[in-house]
């Protein structure tokens, strides 16, 4: 059985931004990261259990939808992957 993490990692090549989202009712938050791939589906992780896939969506809106329905809040803006890589070559 292929790890949570590696299964993440497969989508590192794919992926065009990542957000956090955050359940501000509990305490400490509960944190999901909701990653938005080049093909426009967005794919939810749950960084505490070893990035597991949560959910799946054939695009952000859909994503963004589930999220808020169980009342969690995008934490700032978008990472996006570009941005994220110069910033690593400098």
């Amino acid at each position: 059985m292929q790890s949570h993490v590696l299964a993440l990692a497969e989508h590192s090549r794919t992926w065009k931004f990542l957000e956090l989202w955050v359940d501000p009712v509990l305490f400490p938050p509960k944190i999901l990261m909701l990653v938005g791939e080049q093909d426009g589906t967005c794919r939810i992780f749950n960084p505490a259990s070893d990035y597991k896939l949560i959910a799946t969506h054939a695009n952000y809106q859909a994503a963004q939808e589930w999220l808020m329905e169980d009342e969690y809040e995008r934490f700032k803006d978008q990472l996006l992957k570009d941005q994220l890589l110069a910033e690593e070559v400098l």
